[in-house]
Parts: C-alpha cells; structure tokens; sequence
C-alpha cells in the first residue's frame, strides 16, 4: 500500500511536468487611475438599543437512577471454643468426730 501511494505519486509529477505550456503574459496597462475614497470626520453618536429579552429557561434534566444495593457482608468466625477443664479428685471421707462440745460465749451487753 505504501509503495503503491509513493509510485502514483511520482508518476503523477512526471506526467504533468511533461507538459511544457507557454507562460501567458499579460502586458501592463496604461497608468491606471484608481481612486481612493478618503474618510470624512466622525459622525454623532447613535442611539442606545433597545434592552434584550429574556431566552426561556432550559428544561430540568430527569433525576439519576437508584444505586443498587450493596451485597451482606461475611459472618464473622465463631472461634473455637476452649477445651473443658479437667474434674478435680474427690476428697477423702472425713473421721467421725469425738464428742467434743463447742461453747461459743454471748455477746457482750451494749451501754
């Protein structure tokens, strides 16, 4: 494609300027008098215009769709729970007792 556009080109300039026309000259006319118009002092000042009207307001634009939901957040991790404690032994029976009485003395009297 590149090479074919280069060559179309080149073939284009050769074949036109192949072609050898005689320039045209066209001889100058006689001194040629133009005038020019040449401005004249500044004329009053115009009117003030007329205020302009009020365009009409745009339409309101229509409101924005609704977000969507946001998905449940994960549940959180239960935890392992601890292992339960071993049971204690059990204590050994205790003797009978002798018959030792206890006397616990009265309180003592408030003043």
């Amino acid at each position: 494609m590149r090479n074919s556009i280069v060559f179309s080109a080149a073939l284009s300039a050769l074949a036109l300027s192949a072609c050898d026309r005689p320039a045209v000259v066209v001889p100058p006319a006689a001194a040629a008098v133009v005038a020019v118009p040449v401005p004249g002092p500044a004329g009053a000042q115009g009117a003030p215009g007329a205020p302009a009207e009020k365009g009409d307001t745009g339409a309101t634009g229509a409101p924005g769709s609704t977000g969507m939901t946001g998905a449940e957040g994960a549940k959180g991790d239960q935890g392992n729970k601890g292992d339960q404690g071993n049971q204690g032994n059990k204590g050994d029976k205790g003797k009978t007792g002798d018959d030792t009485v206890i006397l616990v003395p009265a309180p003592a009297p408030k003043n």
